[in-house]
């Protein structure tokens, strides 16, 4: 009879470690992979901050640039405002002055754009559990394209410029 419970409970304590041993294994994997994810998600947010700071130095790059065209502005305005006729160059400086502003208004407006989506995303980053992969990829994407756009408006504010 001794023997026979000896056997159960050594059956018994086979079966307890055989499932210890089974969850630990799960438990490791389980972990490794979250370890994996997080290192993952860690990388994206890097690489998400590197490309922020690369915009903002753009949008200070352009900045400066609007400031120094808008000096530039004046100073051709009042170079053309000296040619001819007053009234010719009056009517000419008003166009190009309007076409200036309308430029240097999307330039400004697309900047803003840009930098407010990119807050934006850093928010979603920074809460990243909270929100979809797929759904904060396409909003990057998107502040991508918004970004583009407002150097797009800068090039053409350049053209406008340099006529």
């Amino acid at each position: 009879m001794a023997i026979v419970l000896l056997v159960l409970a050594l059956l018994a304590a086979s079966g307890v470690g055989a499932y210890l041993y089974v969850t630990t294994t799960r438990w490791q994997e389980s972990s490794a992979d979250w370890e994996a994810q997080s290192r993952a998600l860690g990388e994206d947010v890097a690489r998400l901050q590197a490309d922020l700071d690369g915009v903002n130095a753009e949008l200070e790059s352009a900045r400066g640039q609007l400031s120094t065209a808008q000096d530039r502005i004046s100073d051709l305005a009042n170079e053309k405002a000296q040619l001819g006729d007053e009234n010719v160059a009056s009517q000419q400086y008003l166009d190009y002055q309007a076409r200036v502003s309308d430029a240097a208004g999307r330039v400004a407006a697309a900047l803003n754009q840009c930098t407010s989506a990119q807050s934006e995303l850093i928010g979603y980053l920074n809460n990243r559990e909270a929100y979809d992969p797929d759904d904060i990829e396409r909003f990057a994407d998107q502040v991508d394209d918004l970004c583009t756009a407002a150097e797009d408006a800068n090039s053409q504010l350049q053209e406008e410029l340099d006529q």
